[in-house]
């Protein structure tokens, strides 16, 4: 649990003001400014967006430090923040595979792509409000008191059962075990139809949808008739894509730090708004993650195995990060070497 006052976020409401301020500020100038007019991503770009937003992120993780933790003499909410925020990271990686589908399937010329992305990614940071805040609020309503569980302890208080964390720890358990017997995407982008994709029949069934793309247009006007373009269709998917990978991602974040929304939601905005650059920089180099998703395999059953255990251990934050940290580190590597070992093969 939080070792904070629970009034703390109330003692420093510009820290709210701040991240909001900071978000909207770089929005405007990705969107407005940086990209106002639709053109192909260079990598150089895409790298210089890539290392801006996990700047940002890294220097707002300093901010929750000497906020929340220093005054306290504590590094809880740091470490929570770095542990949720890589584990999102990670995850998101899958969504990359995604968006080169659906970009494919499409035919979304290069140019337009950004623009996709960005509307996207804007969508996911309201529907990501609404689960972390309602999760959290739902997980605080669902502990009980089971008589087998025993005294605690240290506190000498009955043990406590949280009943959605406990489904959530065997869901991605399942999960873990599913991304370790998965090979890879290869066979995934070969039969990939996104005509049957709940969010193109959808789009289908409220609009009209035009043939041809209309510039970088969501919407336009043929023989008086108000349509949509392809391009919509592709951001409708990848919006439902989203709202699915986020059945995975947001169960895992609880684990990290299950009573405190703010931590939950910065740490995982910050992961995400960095995913249209790293798609744009990892669009043709995916083998650079090949071995990935056994390091996510691990990493889902630990966090996992972490729920389900929680009413008789708790991993110290930190310790939770190290963990999540080495075995993401591990799997790049083992990723890069094997890749490397391939081409010279």
């Amino acid at each position: 649990m939080n070792n904070l006052p629970d009034d703390h976020l109330i003692n420093h409401p510009w820290l709210i003001g701040g991240f909001a301020i900071a978000v909207v500020i770089m929005l405007l100038l990705d969107l407005g400014v940086f990209n106002k007019k639709s053109h192909v991503i260079s990598n150089k770009e895409a790298l210089s967006w890539s290392i801006v937003w996990i700047a940002l992120s890294m220097v707002f993780s300093g901010v929750v430090y000497w906020v929340l933790d220093k005054p306290y003499g504590i590094t809880d909410n740091f470490a929570k923040y770095q542990a949720a925020y890589w584990i999102e990271k990670a995850l998101s990686v899958d969504n990359l595979f995604v968006f080169i589908l659906v970009f494919k399937f499409f035919k979304i010329p290069k140019e337009y792509q950004h623009k996709v992305l960005f509307w996207g990614i804007l969508g996911a940071l309201f529907f990501r409000a609404i689960f972390i805040f309602a999760g959290v609020e739902l997980i605080k309503l669902t502990y009980v008191t089971l008589p087998f569980l025993g005294i605690d302890p240290e506190t000498g208080d009955p043990r406590q059962l949280n009943v959605v964390l406990f489904v959530f720890g065997i869901f991605l358990i399942f999960a873990g075990i599913k991304s370790w017997a998965s090979d890879n995407h290869d066979n995934e982008e070969e039969g990939a139809d996104m005509s049957r994709n709940i969010g193109v029949r959808i789009v289908h069934k409220f609009f009209k949808v035009t043939k041809d793309f209309h510039g970088d247009k969501f919407f336009t006007v043929e023989n008086g008739v108000k349509m949509v373009t392809p391009l919509f269709v592709a951001l409708a998917v990848i919006e439902i894509t989203d709202l699915v990978f986020a059945v995975d991602s947001i169960p895992a974040i609880f684990a990290i730090a299950p009573d405190d929304p703010f931590i939950l939601y910065t740490s995982n905005i910050f992961a995400i708004l960095g995913l249209r650059s790293l798609y744009f920089l990892l669009a043709n180099s995916m083998d650079m993650f090949s071995k990935l998703h056994y390091g996510l395999a691990i990493i889902l059953t630990f966090i996992g195995v972490k729920m389900i255990i929680m009413p008789y251990y708790h991993f110290n934050s930190s310790i939770s990060l190290a963990i999540i940290g080495s075995v993401l580190a591990i799997s790049v590597i083992w990723s890069l070497v094997s890749n490397k070992k391939n081409k010279e093969a």
